[in-house]
């Protein structure tokens, strides 16, 4: 499936799912997500659903501050008390994600988002969907990082580079948008933006192109847009260079 086509079909199930939708708002990167939750649902396969009692937390508090303790042993610890569906699992990994160290942070966050979609689906009969992407995001708005690209591979002219900033401060906020981070480079416009997760950014961005373009056609129609994660310089030279190619060619 082709990148944009996994898009639409994300936007597609946004708008026709009905129920709670909840961000998770913490960076980790996608690799780290799908290790979380393959090695999680081995774990259900293996083990019968964990009914834990005291001297069980007592003892994963423990071992999780024992510093000669694996880091393998530690993600089995988070991920048993994730999946057992007690609030007390959830306290012991509420505590430790504030305190866990570097290397066990990501795992420790996803562990903790685990029990609570779990005790939420338990406690409520609201169904709640749960949204991870590699870049996270804030209350109801997804993290998108976008890279706009000069049409004709020229610099930016100083006028165009003001008709970019004022534009984007302008429309993007009158769509509930928010706007982190907005650079103009000599070639191209990196953005972070926050985005309410039932927008259409990929219209709201083809719009404001076009009313920057009124000013004369200085930004490429096409466009760059992902919530895995924010492009290094080496990955945005690339797209650079393949746009400026094909311009090159026509």
């Amino acid at each position: 499936m082709r990148p944009r086509d996994a898009f639409d079909q994300f936007q597609k199930f946004l708008s026709e799912t009905e129920g709670d939708f909840h961000i998770l708002e913490q960076r980790v990167p996608v690799e780290v997500q799908m290790e979380y939750f393959k090695f999680s649902n081995h774990l259900r396969k293996l083990l019968p659903l964990p009914r834990l009692n005291d001297a069980d937390y007592e003892t994963a508090l423990s071992e999780l501050h024992q510093p000669d303790a694996t880091k393998d042993y530690k993600r089995q610890i988070l991920s048993t008390l994730a999946i057992s569906k007690q609030v007390k699992a959830y306290r012991i990994l509420e505590q430790y994600a504030r305190e866990a160290e570097p290397e066990l942070a990501d795992w420790s966050y996803m562990a903790l988002m685990e029990s609570r979609i779990a005790l939420e689906t338990e406690l409520s009969d609201e169904k709640h969907i749960y949204i991870s992407t590699g870049l996270g995001g804030k209350s109801k708005k997804l993290r998108f990082f976008v890279l706009l690209l000069s049409d004709a591979g020229k610099p930016f002219l100083d006028y165009q580079r003001q008709v970019i900033e004022r534009e984007f401060a302008y429309s993007l906020p009158r769509e509930d948008c928010k706007i982190e981070r907005l650079t103009v480079k000599e070639k191209h416009v990196e953005m972070l933006l926050l985005v309410p997760i039932q927008r259409d950014i990929k219209r709201i961005l083809s719009s404001i192109i076009k009313e920057c373009n009124q000013y004369g056609n200085f930004l490429a129609d096409a466009f760059t847009v992902t919530n895995v994660k924010e492009l290094n310089e080496k990955e945005i030279n690339k797209i650079i260079q393949i746009h400026e190619s094909n311009q090159a060619g026509r």
